[in-house]
């Protein structure tokens, strides 16, 4: 063979090696997990009950991920009913197949499996996945999902020396089916009968060193009630709040509501070993749950001394401050190495504004939860199906309207049409005696503003246009309203819900149609391959 055709040979072979090499590295790492959920029976107030755990785990298992890592999540269904879990704050890029939620998936029938697989596409953070279906949640089968950064991009803090996940939340003795019954009967749920961490009540240890510092994820994994936490003789640093990094203020407590998260560093540093109280208590409720666990410094043999830490109990206005100082970092990057401030959301021209009024009502003399005079009720078919198959029948975009009506509250079916990459205001108006907690799938929001009374147009002059901080579940006090802008750059069918589960289980939630006619992959992938059909996409099978 002639020098230049070995040459040309050499060439042509380092050019495929290359060529496989950039394809292996060009994907992201794939995970892969297999899940029974299944009764089990536990004690977590000290009266044994039947409990939903997740691969005999309750809470469920902790996932750990990194940022744009492939989650392959093998569901297992060993209940007695139909379930669906729900990624709370995953985006779902492209990809509202995988929302698990009934408005997007037909839900896994017992004694069969499903399989998740969805991208944690650009986020990182601290969120949770938990059971969407019924009042399941209420039983368990909830648990943490942290993304890490990629080793390439930095962090706006120092390294911590470990990290502590925690997963708190009112709790009730009754069974989910109990609570279930009791809402269908038409009466609202008691208060709840305590509080836990980690499923567990008094009892759940983390242990540090002295001197060092600790990242604690921090969630409301409950179903009614706001939490406030602190640590006995320890402030924190607020670093991150659902994938956003914040301004690193400290504080001594920190509310939070149903359905949030929240990062915070906290350094051991007292001066000998000693035991200290958690410290997770409820919020705007009669009566007041406590309960607390322990922050153990290695080598300690003195045990933690009460008394525990005061925290606020009914204080809304303080709730609503503490609110106002959580604020977007703008010089700091997330999961992308640009400036999170690089997003100017107060430049945007607002194209469409939705008031949403939450309201109690009696519908067929049984309580259910309205919004502007709607209470949502699921079709036996997902809307996504309905819409990607051109279903007639399921639901319509003149249900609901953009404001509040006086109309009589009724039965429907609640979706707002809304196009590809419009910028849109939210204005969540809670004219009840209790705090609510909204949440928007598929997408993260910038909270502009709270405030009392009835909303206007005037209030907008109060809003953050500059570093609020963006999240995907928000507050809205008792008489008060909170306002959100949002960026619509997620294809799909997302549901816009209350995270308080009995209030959604009756009806206070509706779908956020996010649509061009454009079919393209770059915007939305194809409906799966392992796709379930059920209501009027049965023929379709």
């Amino acid at each position: 063979m002639s020098p230049p055709a070995i040459f040309l040979q050499f060439l042509l072979g380092t050019v495929a090696c290359f060529g496989i090499f950039c394809l292996t590295k060009a994907e992201d790492a794939y995970v892969f997990f297999n899940w029974v959920v299944e009764y089990g029976e536990a004690a977590p107030l000290g009266v044994k009950q039947q409990v939903i755990m997740i691969n005999k785990q309750f809470p469920g298992p902790t996932i750990n991920g990194t940022t744009n890592d492939n989650l392959v999540v093998n569901v297992y269904n060993h209940l007695d009913s139909p379930l669906l879990l729900t990624w709370n704050g995953i985006k779902m890029r492209r990809m509202s197949w995988q929302d698990g939620v009934l408005g997007t998936n037909c839900p896994i029938p017992p004694n069969t499996n499903w399989t998740y697989q969805f991208q944690l596409k650009d986020q990182i953070g601290t969120y949770i996945y938990f059971l969407s279906t019924a009042l399941q949640r209420a039983a368990g089968g909830f648990g943490a999902l942290n993304i890490n950064q990629r080793s390439v991009i930095t962090i706006p803090y120092p390294q911590p020396d470990g990290e502590f996940t925690l997963l708190v939340g009112d709790w009730y003795k009754s069974g989910h089916k109990a609570l279930e019954q009791r809402l269908d009967s038409g009466v609202a749920l008691p208060s709840p009968d305590g509080v836990l961490i980690n499923g567990e009540h008094g009892n759940a240890v983390f242990t540090g060193e002295r001197g060092k510092t600790y990242k604690f994820r921090i969630s409301n994994v409950g179903i009614t009630t706001s939490i406030n936490f602190r640590i006995q003789g320890h402030t924190m640093i607020l670093i991150e709040v659902e994938g956003a990094h914040t301004m690193q203020d400290v504080y001594e407590s920190l509310d939070i509501h149903v359905g949030q998260s929240v990062a915070v560093l906290v350094t051991l540093h007292s001066p000998q070993p000693k035991d200290f109280y958690i410290v997770a208590s409820t919020r705007f409720t009669k009566p007041f749950l406590t309960t607390t666990a322990i922050l153990h410094y290695h080598g300690s043999n003195t045990p933690a001394s009460l008394p525990l830490p005061i925290g606020p109990t009914y204080q809304l206005h303080w709730s609503m401050k503490q609110a106002r100082t959580i604020r977007l970092n703008l010089t700091a990057n997330a999961a992308r190495p640009n400036p999170q401030g690089s997003f100017h959301y107060g430049t945007i021209p607002i194209v469409r504004t939705l008031v949403l009024e939450n309201r109690a009502a009696k519908i067929n003399k049984k309580l259910r939860y309205t919004v502007n005079s709607i209470s949502y009720v699921d079709p036996d078919t997902p809307l996504k199906l309905a819409d990607w198959y051109n279903i007639p029948g399921v639901f319509d975009f003149k249900t609901i309207q953009d404001r509040p009506t006086k109309a009589p509250a009724k039965l429907g079916t609640s979706v707002f049409d809304t196009a590809l990459h419009d910028f849109i205001e939210i204005v969540f108006q809670n004219n009840d005696t209790t705090v609510q907690s909204w949440h928007f799938d598929g997408t993260s929001f910038f909270v502009a503003g709270f405030g009392n009374s009835p909303w206007t147009e005037n209030m907008r002059k109060r809003y953050n246009m500059v570093d609020g901080i963006s999240r995907h579940t928000v507050q809205v006090y008792p008489g008060c309203w909170s306002a959100i802008l949002v960026s619509l750059d997620n294809k799909g069918m997302w549901n816009l819900r209350s995270q308080d589960w009995p209030r959604r289980y009756l009806g206070q939630q509706v779908y956020v149609r996010v649509w061009n006619n454009e079919k393209s992959l770059y915007t939305e992938a194809d409906i799966p391959d392992n796709a379930l059909f059920c209501g009027k996409a049965k023929k379709l099978v």
